[in-house]
């Protein structure tokens, strides 16, 4: 009999996206689930995320010339690399993993890999908001990414030419045509790609929360706590909290930026460092653009969203413990009044985050099974694509805690890939 052909008691370690997914999947086939967080559902890193699916992002964020470009990112004061300098000894290891990661050999994997979770991302968000009656919070937008530089230009027929290789609809638009497909960016443009089958959320956090009230309405508990170990007992396992002990016959950590920790207390070393993101939203230019809109030189996105105009970048490897560095802040404002047509109202209202993205430094999540405990399951590390991959991510781990063969090979994405 296959691991969980029955239905059982599963705990959810995390209330994100990617757990709450996961919450509703292991739901859908009949399991009694329970999901537990110290924060309320969406609270995390999916409640400030970039908010469309970003699947044309199949390449590993370690490349060769990744790691040409980052000491002039680094350098430059609005660069969107940041190493914070007190947080660069604990951070040594996993960069020269991260620098490792880069070779063609490595980077050819990780590509596969990414693309197989990005290219069934979109059919799995439809599956799941159509079981909770919720197709709505998906929005087919579109996406532009510009340049503003001719520079850029080969560069982006190549990055055109790559992405037609690996399937993807992608159109070239000169000055003029993205003037006309987005009225709402400045006219100091000179090229850009558009991808016609791009798709947003109209609001990370209410999407989050809509899922987790679907949950709750067909008997899922959701419980404000932290789970400090996993035991494994027999043939389940007990989670220990803050709040006291639950017993589960199955168990998902998803907890993302902390998942590593729960995972260090199983005998499973895993390299996961802590991306922290940054975002503006600005309530009153929710109609600001048409759709979301990336640059290529800057390195960041804006979304129209129902909550405002999202203004999401960096990549600053800091760890969990370290507050806001506030000249992000100023730094995506800055950003944000170089591509806006109309740049008025970046700080009326606008709300200041700062959340925690789980990175390993092959680019590529965990999704798999304890070697040791079969009761115990792994879905984390989705760094950047948290939002992009949370539901095939739990299709996924469905199909792991049933025993069933998973609809893609998730040999990249084992737990102990790391292990030496």
């Amino acid at each position: 009999m296959s691991q969980a052909a029955f239905p059982c008691r599963i705990a959810v370690v995390g209330a994100g996206v990617v757990g709450m997914t996961t919450a509703l999947a292991l739901q859908r086939q009949g399991h009694t689930v329970s999901v537990l967080d110290p924060q309320g559902p969406g609270e995390g890193a999916s409640y400030g995320n970039a908010g469309f699916l970003a699947t044309e992002l199949i390449d590993p964020l370690s490349t060769p010339a990744t790691l040409r470009k980052a000491p002039r990112l680094w350098f430059d004061p609005h660069g969107a690399l940041a190493l914070p300098l007190r947080y660069l000894p604990r951070l040594a290891p996993w960069l020269m993993r991260f620098i490792a990661a880069a070779r063609p050999v490595q980077v050819a994997k990780g590509r596969q890999a990414l693309a197989a979770l990005n290219g069934a991302a979109v059919a799995a968000w439809q599956r799941c908001l159509a079981d909770i009656g919720a197709e709505e919070e998906l929005v087919a937008s579109g996406y532009l990414l510009v340049w503003e530089s001719d520079r850029g230009r080969a560069a982006a027929k190549a990055q055109m030419a790559h992405l037609r290789h690996w399937g993807y609809e992608v159109e070239w638009l000169e000055a003029a045509a993205l003037r006309k497909r987005e009225p709402g960016l400045t006219g100091e443009l000179s090229h850009g790609l558009y991808f016609p089958g791009a798709h947003q959320v109209r609001d990370p956090y209410a999407l989050v929360r809509r899922l987790a009230a679907a949950f709750e309405a067909r008997g899922g508990v959701i419980r404000q706590t932290k789970v400090e170990r996993l035991e494994p007992r027999g043939e389940g396992v007990r989670l220990h909290t803050d709040a006291g002990e639950w017993e589960a016959d199955q168990a998902v950590v998803a907890a993302g930026a902390w998942s590593h920790r729960l995972a260090a207390g199983l005998g499973l070393s895993i390299p996961l460092e802590t991306e922290r993101g940054y975002h503006l939203t600005l309530p009153q230019r929710g109609e600001a653009l048409r759709q979301p809109v990336g640059s290529a030189e800057r390195r960041f996105v804006m979304t129209p969203m129902r909550c405002g105009l999202r203004v999401v970048g960096f990549t600053e490897l800091g760890g969990l413990a370290l507050p806001p560095v506030k000249r992000r802040y100023t730094s995506l404002r800055h950003h944000a009044e170089a591509l806006l047509r109309d740049p008025t109202g970046l700080d009326d209202g606008a709300e200041e985050w700062m959340g925690f993205r789980p990175t390993l430094p092959d680019s590529l999540p965990v999704i798999d099974t304890h070697p040791d405990y079969p009761a115990v399951h792994f879905a984390f590390g989705h760094q950047h694509l948290g939002l992009t991959q949370a539901a095939i991510t739990a299709e996924l781990v469905g199909a792991l805690v049933m025993g069933e063969p998973p609809a893609l090979d998730l040999e990249p994405y084992r737990v102990t890939r790391f292990q030496r």
